[in-house]
Order: structure tokens, then C-alpha cells, then sequence
């Protein structure tokens, strides 16, 4: 962990590294992850079926790859009572959320003879990555199917790696809840290309969202095009904006709620109280030994953990707007007079009693955020993704007539000869 003056000679330099700790490597992991998509692409199923033994050392045929309805059962009979109420209340308020942002297709008459307006159509199959491995992950499971079921969409494919063939109750539950039509036990860059390209036994998609690691990501980079995405996810990140108010027991707490991610996860502290800033240091310390994950939070922390003091709001505000960050946390007396000065951000959680963590499971705005700075011109995951717009014309006869010169006139301007005669024809009838 670096403690750092933000006026401090060399100080931008320092942060970079922070900033550019995912980037590393790229190019190796675009030759394998091109080979791996080329291959399914190929060889589909069998493709599928060695880089998922050779991966998540799990052996079975085609059929095995996707997971039964005996499996789901079995999930739900593993399940806490309590756990399951808590998956229930995680769906209903992301539901309802992002019933807000749904949008209808609208007609304009406002000109005479012309009509005008927008059709909105849910995308008809998509497909959701969920990780596994490290951490099981049912939250990304429900903020990526819900607002997908909210749209529309007419079929949702899963597919989350299960190292060893163990799938994981919780994960299977959430999908049950959240509206899931077919899950697929494979992962990494492999089942990226399954979803884009299709397989006899796995179904082609038309968007890919969802987070993963490095290949995972590399591969969505990849396939874009052939099939949507959502965006190209990198290792999370939090930034806490402080006056000197509030507990340093709870912004440690929400600094660690990102570092035991994984290792290459940012926690950064911006403060203007450097004596503020030193009594979260040491309660990080304390914190970490309390983790279950403490070797991953503890290698973050050190490696990608950095409390910065500002000279005042305005200057930590600045800063934050430049990096924009995927988490933001407003941990300041009057949050509400901060919150108009930003303006590059994933989500902003605001005051002392906001955690990041509550955004993360059942807040209702989903946690599938922009980071590594992207947060400058990508949104958070939402209902818009998983539907496509089509502009709608209608000319009458009489609406033509009156601007079709104006029409033949830019044709001409731009030497498209047919484009004009395609009105001017009409307009001499």
C-alpha cells in the first residue's frame, strides 16, 4: 500500500501503475484465446469437451454439458431457507429497477403526412458468462439475467465453468430465479466462442454479456461483432472520496470488500484528512488477518492499494472524475453536494451508511459496471442492452412532395445520382 500526496512531485507516474495493472500480457493471451476460438469454431462440441477437461478436469460427452433439471432440484434442496429468501429479495428489487428503464416503441404524427418514430424489440437469445472458480458468484448470475428477462428477451443461455463437475447450489438457484432457460457447465474463452459461433449441442446467441478474467474478456474483444457485448470488463476497482468524517472502520471495510477480489483489484482511499487516512491503513491491517481470503485481499492491498491526500473536496473530485472510476464512494458529510460535480463514474454510492457491497447484491442497479477508466463513455448493464432499436418512416404521397427536393438537392451534392432519382421519380408522378 502507498501513501501518497496528490501534489507531491511524481505522484501521477506512481498512480499510472495502478491504472495500467491489467494490461500487461495482452498480446500473449489474444494468440492463445484466437486459437481456442478458432478451434471451436472448427471443431465445435469436441473442442468444447477437451478444453473443458483439460481446464475444469471435468470428462463427459455432449449431453453432459449442459445441466438437468435433477441438478436444479437438487440445488434448491441444498439451499438454506434463509439463503434463498435472500436470493428472492436480490431478484424482486433488481426487477424492479429495471422495470423503470424499460422503453416502448413510440410513433411521432407531429408533421402532416409524415410519420415517424422508433420500434423497440428484445433480442431474441443471449447469452450470460458467470465465473467460477475463485468464488462462486450468484449475483452476477441475477444482475445479468434479470434486467435480460425484463426486456424480453426470448431465451437466456448460461454457461459457468465447474472445475472438478461440482456446481455450485446457490449459482443454480439464482439462475432458476432469475428467469435462466438453459445452463451449460463450461467457461473461459472456450465457452465465449461457443455462445458466438454455436455448437451442435450449445446455441449461438446474439449478445454475450457477463464479467470473467483476462481470456474470458479477451475473447468477448474478439468475437464483438460476430455477436454483441456488453463491454470488456477489467480487474475491479473502488475509490473512496472522504472529508475526514465518518468511521475508518467502515471505509477499511469497503476498501478490503474490493481487494479480496482478486489480486489484481484497486482500492483507493482520496482524502483530505491525511490523519484520517492513517487510521484506515491500520484498521486495513487489522482487517486483513479476519478474512477467509486474506492471501488475495492481502496481495491487492499491498500491490494495487493507495491512500492519497487531497488539499480539499474540489481537488479529490477532479480526481476522481479523470480516472473515473467503476465504484465510487462518496464517504463525506454532504454527499448530495457532491454528487453533481461527477461526472465520470460506474455507480456512486453515497454518505456513511452506503456501502459498495449493497450495490453489489440487491440495491437494485446492477453491478456490472465500466472500469479501468471506461466509466468515461460506457454505462452500467441495463435493460437498453438487451434490446435493439429500428427507426420507423412513413411518407404519404403529400409528405414526400414536400420535402423530397430538399432530399434530391443533398443527392446531388453528394454525386449520388440514383439516390435523387429514387424521389425525383416520384415526385413527376
Amino acid at each position: 500500500m502507498q501513501f501518497l500526496d496528490i501534489r507531491e512531485a511524481g505522484f501521477q507516474a506512481k498512480f499510472d501503475a495502478i491504472v495500467e495493472r491489467g494490461e500487461e500480457s495482452g498480446r500473449e493471451v489474444e494468440e492463445v484465446v484466437l486459437g481456442i476460438i478458432s478451434d471451436v469454431r472448427k471443431r465445435g462440441d469436441a473442442a468444447l469437451l477437451e478444453y473443458t477437461h483439460r481446464f475444469d478436469r471435468l470428462e463427459c460427452d455432449a449431453a453432459g454439458l449442459e445441466i438437468t433439471g435433477a441438478e436444479f432440484e437438487k440445488a434448491f434442496a441444498q439451499v438454506d431457507e434463509k439463503d434463498l429468501a435472500a436470493l428472492k429479495v436480490a431478484v424482486e428489487r433488481v426487477a424492479r429497477f429495471h422495470e423503470k428503464q424499460k422503453q416502448q416503441t413510440w410513433l411521432s404524427t407531429e408533421e402532416t403526412d409524415i410519420m415517424l418514430g422508433q420500434k423497440v424489440t428484445p433480442l431474441a437469445k443471449v447469452g450470460i458468462y458467470v465465473p467460477g472458480g475463485k468464488a462462486c458468484y450468484p449475483s452476477s448470475v441475477i444482475m445479468n439475467a434479470v434486467p435480460a428477462k425484463v426486456a424480453g428477451v426470448g431465451e437466456i443461455v448460461m454457461v459457468v465453468p465447474t472445475p472438478g463437475g461440482e456446481t455450485n447450489p446457490h449459482v443454480l438457484v439464482a439462475a432458476k430465479l432469475a428467469g435462466v432457460d438453459r445452463v451449460f457447465r463450461i467457461g473461459g474463452a472456450q465457452a465465449v466462442a461457443a455462445l458466438a459461433y454455436g455448437t451442435a449441442t450449445v446455441p449461438r446467441v446474439d449478445k454475450i454479456t457477463g464479467p470473467g478474467n483476462i481470456y474470458v474478456a479477451t475473447a468477448k474483444k474478439l468475437v464483438f461483432g460476430q455477436v454483441g457485448i456488453d463491454m470488456i470488463a477489467g480487474p475491479s476497482e473502488i475509490l473512496v472520496i472522504n472529508d475526514g468524517s465518518g468511521n475508518p472502520v467502515h471505509i477499511a471495510a469497503d476498501l478490503l470488500s474490493q481487494a479480496e477480489h482478486d489480486e489484481l483489484a484497486s482500492s483507493v482511499l482520496i482524502t483530505t484528512d491525511r490523519s484520517f487516512g492513517e487510521k484506515v491503513a491500520a484498521e486495513v491491517e487489522r482487517q486483513l488477518k479476519e478474512l477467509s481470503r486474506e492471501a488475495i485481499a492481502r496481495k491487492s492491498w499491498e500491490s494495487f492499494g493507495v491512500i492519497i491526500v487531497a488539499g480539499n473536496l474540489e481537488e479529490a473530485v477532479a480526481f476522481s472524475n479523470r480516472i473515473a472510476p467503476e465504484h465510487l464512494e462518496l464517504a463525506v458529510e454532504n454527499p448530495f453536494e457532491v454528487m453533481p460535480l461527477i461526472t465520470n463514474a460506474g455507480a456512486i454510492f453515497m454518505g456513511h451508511y452506503t456501502p459498495e457491497a449493497s450495490g453489489d447484491y440487491l440495491a437494485g442497479p446492477n453491478h456490472t459496471l465500466p472500469t479501468g477508466g471506461t466509466a468515461r463513455f460506457f454505462s452500467p448493464l441495463s435493460v437498453d442492452d438487451f434490446v435493439k432499436k429500428s427507426s420507423l418512416i412513413y411518407f404519404t404521397k403529400g409528405g414526400l412532395k414536400r420535402v423530397g427536393e430538399d432530399v434530391v438537392r443533398i443527392a446531388k451534392l453528394e454525386g449520388l445520382d440514383a439516390h435523387g432519382r429514387s424521389v425525383s421519380f416520384r415526385l413527376e408522378d
